[in-house]
Parts: C-alpha cells; structure tokens; sequence
C-alpha cells in the first residue's frame, strides 16, 4: 500500500439508516472532505453533501477518522436498492476521487456500485457475537455475505440491519502474528505514541522494543506483589487481579495497538503494506505457537475482501461487551474498585473505551456524543499527551451514552449492560447486576406503549439454567471470575426488576431478546405461567461469529441441563425465574434432543407483523441450521 495514493484504509461501514438520515463510518489516510453520492435505477445521481457535519478525528500522522452523516430533504424510497458512492477529496485540493473506483472489489458481483435497502419494517435481522480472528473456525461474517449475495435482487427479503452483540474485538486475547500486524501498521500509518505510567516501561515506544512485548505483557500487567494500590486480591494466588483472562499473553495495551486492531478486522486494504516475518526472541515454544497462529489468521484475512464488502452493504449496529474492552470488564464492584485505581490498568481499559467510541459507538448514535464528548476527543487529537488522553478517559469512565433505541417497527433497544451496573451491597466480590435501578427503570419507559420491541442484550436474559447454577456455585465460595459469573439472574435485584419488566401489563405484548456472548446458540420461548397459548418473549442466541465452545463439554452440560431441568423437575422452583416457563426450540439437526447449537456463524431471524419470530436460522460457510420453532417439534 502507497500512503501517498491509497486513501480510503477502511470501510465505508454502513451504520445508521433511517428516511433522512444515513451514517457512514470510514478511515483515510489525509484530512479530506467526503460526500455522498446516490444513484438511481434511472442513471440520475444526486450528490449530497454532509449537511449534518463530517467529524473527522485524527490518531495518527496517516491515520483519519471519518463519520459521514448526511441529513436528507427528501425522505428516501423504502424496500427498493439504493446504489452510492462515497468521493473524498484531499483538503488542499479540490479532485475527487471514487471510493468505488478505488477498490472495485466493494460492489457485489455485476454492479457497478455498492447498494442497501431501507426497509420499511425490521422483519428481518442478522445478528451475531465474538469474532476472534485467530480462532479455527471460518468467519461467520463470510456465511453473511454469501447469503445476501444470494438476495441480490430481491430488496424485500434483505435485513433491516446487521446487529453486532459484542466483542467484536478481542482486545485482550491477541495471536502473535496479529501483533506484529498491528506494529507494522502503527508504523506504516504514524498512530501516536503515548507515554505510560504505573507500568515496568514508560511509553509505548518502550512496551514494543521490551522483552514483553510478545507473549509477556501478562507479566508486565498489573500485579497485586508489586502494586501497593492493588493490595485487595480478587482471589487467592493470582497475579492478575485486574486482567483475569487466561489469554492476556499479548493484551493490547495503547490506543495505537487497538486502532490498529480495529483496522486490520475490516480492511483487507491495511494489510497490504505488512511484512510476514516472525519476531526475533521468541522461545522454540513460542515460535512454534506463533507458527501455529498463522494458518488461520491468514484465512481470516484471506475473507476480509467480503467482510468489507458486506459492512458496506447492510447498516451495521454494534455494542460492546467485555473482550471488547477487556475479559470481566466490571463485574464486579472489587474489580471496579481494583482496575480504575491504578493508573496502568486505567489506561488499558480507557484506551479500548476510546477505541470503541471512535471505531463502532459513535456510528450507533451519532447525536449521544455530539458536545462534550466530540470536544474532549478533539482536543486529545490535536494534542496527544498524557494529559488530554486521561482526561478522555476520565469523562468516557463516567459516560452513560452507550445504549441507544432505533424508531423501527418493531422498535430495537440497545442495552448497555457493562457500564451501568447493579453493585452488590453485601459483597463486593459478588457480581453486579448487569443494569441498576435506574437503568431499568429507563428501559422500562422505553417499551411504553409499543405492541413489540426486539431487545438486544449481550449476555442472554434467559441462559442455560445448569450454566447459571455453576456460577452461582462459584459466586458462594466467592470465586465468581473464574467463570465469568455474569448474568441475569446472578443478582438478585436485577433479576427481578428485569421479570418485572418483562411481566408488567403496560409493557409490549411480545419481546425479541437478541444476545451473543456464549459461543454456542439457542432459541427459547418464554411465557408467565400463568399465561395461555404462545410464548410472548423469546431468547435469541447467536454466537459466536468466528468462536465456539468446546464441544465435548457442550454436549456434556447440554445433556445434564436436560436431564436436572427438565419441565417437572423440582429443581426449577430454586431458579429465579419460576414464575415464568421457558420452553426451549430445538435445532433441527438435533439427533439426541439438543438444545444448545455449537455452530460458528451469523443468526438470522424473520418477523411477523405481530413482531414474533416465525423464522429462526444459523448460518455459517458449509451449513444452515434452523431452529423448530414449536417446543413440542
């Protein structure tokens, strides 16, 4: 890649699309100005200039951030292809230029631009959670774009919106080779160095030419023997109180680490300029897991062409979750208490929170982060210090503006459950509630008068209950992090107020719950049992994009859950949500009564006019799995 003629790094993403107002999210190389470009069946072309305002945030000397977002007079035609084109033209010169032209590989095959479709109603949606670019597995994003390939003329039956559920990136679980791309590209594009404090080196400069940089930075984490302010354990004998993941050998540790990260998932274009050679230093042991890394990082990168071109295609809407930021992000009040009380462990997390503003929350919501927030980010940009980054943090710690709602039909709410959680008051070491009082009580207005809502919640409302009793079991001996013992239904306050919710007369007749999070799929029907006839909520879970569980433990608390929650089973009466029966559907390649659909890929679901789902589908590269949705099937 030729800085001085390639432009356009990444995207455009597709984000928001609504009648008079779409949002595009991109990054070039050079300040530039942007417009957009529709055209018509007819050839006409109307060219739009950002009547709103382009934002545009520099983080490095080559490295742009762009969001695009355009304000129309005139509503634009639903349930009918729109083809655009997005031209820049370079600050200090007035040629534009054609994305499109640039990169020809951005149109579906046959058309000579890229295209969307504004639908009138969300009766169809993809959604889907967890895409580790290192995992064996094949992209679930590729299953996505083949399937819409297949929908090519058909308007009607495109969805109204990719819905992205969490960890989108794995901030904190990086392979080698993914490293070393990162470096290379924070070279190539001059992203800013910062300078670190707390730590065992003093920049990031530093962190790269230190002995642990590769396969190291766990040592290098903050650690409770040589910490004073971490003197509080989480649990006996470990070393990272703050970063409990088991793979934090090469945690991404400065912003120019997670802007690169964030180039190099949806660009095939930023790996063009990479070398491929390994690190020197590396130990036989892990030279040999470097090597073993490769293989399927370079088939993720082999797809990324079609990423890119799906992102274009479909409005794309995101939310965070913990690998985003980093594994157990807040949950709990000790972990809280622990991670932003030290100034090394601050900087991690609130340079992955930045991260996600620039990279995927500020496309979501344009409007939520307009004032303060836009003014302390640029005041960062044009002055990269210390002191402008921690402020950022500061405010973004403190931020309650990531959840957001879209005015469809059905309308989608988009919950925050990693900032605004529910802190135990008996324990600190006991996980919080996912959302607090106040929280909740703001979704609960949200859902006021509306027939039906499509929820989307990272983690499921409604999980596996033998899953949860495990938690649970872990929360008692007061080890919750070695399990990840975050749900729903491990506070009880939470819990409650959230069936409440669910159960209220002045709340919609029919729930979607969209979630993510666990690697494995499900689909659940759930009713009040003292209600008659069809369920009026459903659990809908797709995950993970490019992740799955372990597939021998799968099947094996798949079966016992079966066996020890079955619907007569004594046990039910000791769960939280007795008062409600959870039916769940069964995949239809089930063969011994499965529940649980250990499938890498994108969901699909299809609503009725009622907002209930008649169609329920997971897809990946080689199959497609539907869900029976009748309990008894």
């Amino acid at each position: 890649m030729n800085i001085s003629t390639q432009q356009v790094l990444a995207g455009p993403i597709l984000r928001r699309v609504e009648t008079q107002r779409l949002v595009f999210w991109m990054a070039t190389q050079a300040s530039c100005r942007l417009r957009l470009q529709l055209h018509s069946p007819q050839n006409k072309t109307l060219t739009l200039e950002p009547q709103r305002q382009q934002n545009e945030v520099q983080v490095g000397t080559h490295c742009f951030i762009q969001l695009l977002d355009i304000e129309l007079d005139t509503p634009l035609a639903e349930d009918q292809f729109i083809a655009y084109d997005i031209e820049w033209c370079r600050a200090d010169d007035d040629h534009w230029h054609s994305t499109v032209a640039e990169d020809p590989e951005l149109c579906m095959p046959g058309e000579p631009f890229p295209k969307f479709v504004l639908r009138s109603r969300l009766d169809r949606i993809l959604h889907g959670s967890c895409r580790k670019p290192h995992h064996p597995v094949d992209d679930g994003l590729l299953a996505a774009e083949s399937w819409l390939r297949e929908r090519g003329d058909t308007p009607e039956r495109w969805p109204a919106a990719l819905m992205m559920t969490g960890d989108q990136v794995y901030v904190d679980d990086v392979a080698g080779p993914m490293l070393t791309a990162i470096h290379q590209l924070i070279d190539t594009l001059g992203l800013f160095h910062e300078t670190i404090e707390g730590a065992l080196v003093s920049d990031s400069e530093a962190l790269f030419a230190s002995q642990y940089n590769y396969y190291h930075r766990n040592d290098l984490l903050p650690d409770v023997r040589s910490n004073e302010p971490l003197q509080k354990h989480f649990f006996e004998g470990a070393r990272k109180p703050v970063f409990t993941t088991s793979n934090a050998d090469n945690h991404l540790v400065t912003l120019a680490e997670v802007i690169a990260m964030y180039l190099l998932v949806w660009s095939p274009e930023t790996w063009k300029p990479l070398a491929h050679g390994a690190p020197e230093g590396l130990t036989p042991e892990e030279a040999e897991r470097y090597q073993r890394e490769r293989e399927p990082l370079a088939r993720f990168v082999a797809g990324l062409p079609k990423v890119r071109r799906l992102l274009a295609h479909v409005p794309t809407l995101m939310i965070f979750d913990d690998h985003d930021i980093t594994d157990d992000w807040n949950l709990t009040a000790d972990w809280e208490q622990t991670a932003y009380g030290h100034p090394f462990s601050k900087r991690i997390i609130g340079n992955a929170l930045i991260g996600y503003l620039l990279c995927q929350g500020w496309g979501n919501n344009p409007d939520a982060f307009e004032g303060l927030t836009l003014k302390r980010v640029k005041q960062w940009s044009a002055a990269p210090e210390a002191a402008q980054q921690d402020a950022l943090i500061d405010h973004l710690l403190h931020l309650h503006r990531w959840d957001y709602t879209l005015p469809t039909s059905p309308k989608l709410v988009v919950m925050d459950t990693r900032t605004r959680r529910w802190r135990s008051e008996r324990d600190l070491r006991r996980p919080s509630g996912l959302m607090d009082w106040e929280a909740l009580s703001e979704l609960q207005n949200e859902l006021l008068h509306h027939d039906a809502v499509v929820m989307v919640s990272p983690a499921p409302v409604f999980g596996v209950k033998l899953i949860e009793v495990i938690q649970k079991v872990f929360t008692w001996i007061r080890k919750p992090l070695l399990v990840d013992a975050e749900n729903w239904m491990a506070h009880r306050g939470t819990a409650n107020a959230i069936l409440n919710i669910f159960g209220h007369t002045r709340t919609p007749a029919n729930f979607v719950i969209l979630s993510g999070d666990v690697h494995y799929s499900f689909v659940y029907g759930v009713k009040l049992r003292s209600q008659r006839g069809e369920p009026h909520l459903w659990q809908v879970t797709s995950s993970g994009i490019k992740n799955e569980f372990p597939r021998k433990l799968l099947d094996t608390l798949d079966r016992l859950s079966r066996w020890l929650y079955s619907p007569r089973s004594p046990l039910n009466w000791f769960t939280k949500r007795r008062r409600m029966k959870v039916s769940p559907f069964k995949p239809k390649t089930a063969s011994h009564g499965e529940r649980l659909l250990n499938q890498a890929g994108i969901g699909y679901v299809r609503f009725d006019e009622a907002g209930r789902p008649t169609k329920v589908v997971q897809i990946s590269h080689d199959k497609r799995t539907p869900f029976c949705l009748d309990p008894g099937d």
